[in-house]
C-alpha cells in the first residue's frame, strides 16, 4: 500500500510541476521581463543629455576630475624580461 501511495504522489507531483511550467511559469516570467524593461527605460531617460542647443557631433565634457591619480611608490621594482629562442 506504501508503495503505490508514493507512485501516486510522484506523478501528482510530476503533472502539478508540469501545469505550473506550462501555464503559469511563463505568465511569471513575462510579468518579470516587463518590469526590468521599465526600469531600464526610465534609466535610459534619465541618462539622456538635455539637448542645450550645441552643434551636432560636439563634445562636452561633465565633469572634471577632482585630482590626478598618483601612482604607489612602494609597489616594488622593475623587472625587464627578455624572450629566449631555443
Amino acid at each position: 500500500m506504501g508503495l503505490l501511495k508514493t507512485i501516486a504522489i510522484i506523478i501528482i507531483v510530476y503533472y502539478v510541476l508540469k501545469f505550473i511550467s506550462r501555464y503559469i511559469l511563463p505568465l511569471f516570467i513575462k510579468q518579470v521581463v516587463n518590469n526590468v524593461e521599465k526600469k531600464f527605460r526610465e534609466q535610459q531617460q534619465q541618462n539622456q543629455p538635455a539637448n542645450d542647443g550645441g552643434k551636432v557631433g560636439e563634445t562636452v565634457i561633465a565633469k572634471k576630475p577632482s585630482r590626478p591619480k598618483e601612482s604607489n611608490k612602494d609597489v616594488g621594482d622593475y623587472v625587464d624580461y627578455e624572450d629566449i629562442n631555443e
